[in-house]
């Protein structure tokens, strides 16, 4: 964490000449972003030590490395206004969507927090809302790769401006889709008192997810119009990065099938009482894990490559 820190206040100092590539490129973020990548990947393998390592540590390390990638990508791509005012909206628009959600069971459906991700804001883990910053900002920019905007004059006008949202919409469930049962049903970090048809969870929590987080991306869509925003150029290495993130986060879902479950039990109850399978849920995730996520990133590495023929220029 201290080398990423110490790339980040080196990126506030300008650009850095890349002398293998020839041209003018962030070289040091490049170099954090790797070193955030690659903690990040270590952590996914923290729940395989999960009666050792206590939840919220383990939370915590899934939400920090995301959240400091997005930070020194999103500089580089957008601005440093431009993603602060990503972080601020996201963080503010989602907590208080969550707050309502507890409070009223709009738009996810009823449920409540444990105590079990740490402190609270209001009602919602703090860790939770940082949670959505980080694999926000992944999830827009794959979408930005997926609809073709990386090379877009004006990525943020005509269709491009409802669409990008819509995408990035998709991307974000995919990421809730993936692994909801296991923290909520298996973990208790949340609860749905009255259950759900996916292990546990309502289908109304991923219906009032994707109505939040495109709430979420089409009001930042609108602030970059405003603002006549355009993409900077960036070398292609750190759009790979993006994706590779995002692949990660997916592939981290499939060591869960490694671990032993809570306690050695063979099934949990969800608060209505129906009984699930744990190595079922944990199966079905991994499944949602390859053909949703997974899905989204191999789109998003291939259009990159198009993208890339196209313009070979850049």
């Amino acid at each position: 964490m201290t080398t990423s820190l110490f790339w980040c206040s080196k990126f506030n100092e300008g650009l850095v000449t890349d002398e293998n590539l020839g041209t003018e490129t962030l070289a040091a973020p490049y170099v954090a972003l790797w070193s955030l990548l690659a903690l990040y990947a270590a952590a996914r393998f923290l729940p395989l030590f999960a009666d050792k390592v206590p939840v919220s540590v383990i939370a915590a390390m899934h939400v920090v490395p995301p959240l400091l990638f997005a930070f020194l990508h999103g500089a580089s791509l957008l601005g440093r206004r431009a993603i602060l005012a990503f972080f601020l909206l996201f963080f503010v628009v989602g907590n208080v969507i969550e707050n309502l959600g507890v409070m009223t069971g709009f738009p996810f459906g009823h449920y409540y927090f444990t105590d079990r991700m740490g402190p609270k804001l209001l009602h919602v883990p703090i860790l939770l809302g940082l949670a959505y910053l980080g694999m926000g900002y992944i999830s827009w920019t794959l979408a930005l790769l997926i609809l073709g905007n990386r090379n877009a004059r004006n990525p943020f006008a005509g269709f491009r401006l409802v669409a990008l949202p819509l995408v990035a919409s998709f991307l974000m469930v995919a990421w809730d889709f993936s692994q909801d049962p296991v923290w909520s049903t298996i973990e208790r970090c949340w609860i749905w008192p009255y259950g759900g048809a996916y292990f546990g969870v309502p289908v109304s929590n991923f219906l009032g997810w994707y109505l939040g987080v495109y709430i979420f991306y089409q009001l930042f869509a609108l602030y970059l119009r405003r603002r006549s925003a355009i993409l900077n150029a960036l070398p292609l290495r750190h759009w790979h990065l993006a994706v590779l993130f995002y692949t990660v986060c997916a592939a981290g879902n499939l060591l869960l099938l490694l671990g032993t479950p809570p306690g050695g039990l063979a099934a949990v109850s969800d608060s209505s009482g129906a009984l699930w399978n744990i190595r079922g849920i944990l199966g079905a995730c991994a499944l949602v894990s390859i053909f949703t996520m997974g899905a989204f990133a191999l789109f998003a590495w291939l259009r990159l490559a198009d993208q890339n023929q196209e313009a070979p220029s850049q």
